[in-house]
């Protein structure tokens, strides 16, 4: 799909959070849209999606003066308290985009210099990686959460077919973990999967977090029954994948290879610190 990129000027970068994230301080999503389109996002049924003509996904809104704004608007809320930061709460920082715009890496070189009290960054992209060396400079104050809903890549390649494969990053958390980088593997939402998932993991992170639609869309799944993504499941004849209780069949995997204190379900998973 060709993806439109549109470059805009952002009038606000840090924005209060609230909600699921109520733990932090504020959101920074460095980009508008996603071009990852991920079937079950639950972005696709909020008015940044609902609000545009075209197809969620087919549009990438670039903040080209990003980095500059956050500079002003970091330092004068670290002014007014502890800063903890949630990127990205509505968009991929490390979505295709940046390669090119590099806008996520021009906010941790601002972050870099003026940290925060704790940067928590979501991403499902191994690209996160080139920016390992600025990772490295907030030490314990950042928190590297990387996607991986599933170990099987032909269930990913039907809900995301946008987004990079399992193995990328799977890769891409060995070497952020061998630079010393907090790193966590984030089962969000937990998708069919198979019986060694949970050993897998546990021989790259040494934390998870588990989540899923009904806990995590913000309004018990009713957002993602919108969108339709039972269909995925029935086409795949995995239906019994789609319940509330199917997140506890990986749970009860992580339990047997990890500590229990180093496996997070769904908010628990994405406080700070």
């Amino acid at each position: 799909m060709q993806i439109e990129v549109n470059h805009k000027s952002a009038k606000q970068l840090l924005t209060k959070a609230s909600g699921f994230l109520e733990g932090y301080s504020h959101t920074l999503n460095p980009y508008t849209g996603c071009a990852f389109a991920c079937s079950y996002c639950y972005v696709r049924q909020m008015p940044v999606a609902l609000f545009r003509s075209e197809a969620w996904g087919s549009w990438v809104d670039v903040k080209e003066n990003a980095a500059a704004l956050l500079e002003k608007e970091l330092a004068k809320a670290k002014r007014q308290g502890r800063v903890t930061i949630f990127m990205s709460s509505a968009t991929d920082p490390y979505q295709p985009s940046e390669h090119k715009e590099r806008i996520t890496r021009s906010l941790l070189e601002v972050m870099s210099v003026q940290p925060p009290d704790f940067l928590f960054l979501q991403t499902r992209s191994p690209l996160v990686k080139r920016d390992a060396d600025l990772l490295e400079l907030l030490g314990d104050r950042v928190r590297v959460s990387m996607t991986v809903e599933t170990d099987r890549e032909e269930v990913r390649r039907a809900f995301t077919p946008s987004a990079p494969p399992i193995p990328a990053r799977l890769q891409a958390l060995r070497e952020l973990t061998a630079r010393g980088i907090p790193v966590q593997a984030t089962i969000a939402p937990a998708l069919p999967s198979s019986e060694q998932f949970a050993e897998q993991l546990a021989g790259i992170v040494e934390r998870v977090c588990i989540d899923d639609y009904f806990m995590g869309d913000g309004s018990g799944g009713r957002r993602t029954a919108r969108i339709g993504v039972r269909a995925i499941y029935d086409a795949l004849e995995l239906s019994d994948w789609y319940s509330p209780d199917a997140y506890k069949r990986v749970h009860e995997q992580l339990l047997r290879h990890f500590p229990q204190e180093r496996v997070f379900v769904s908010q628990q998973g994405f406080l700070p610190g």
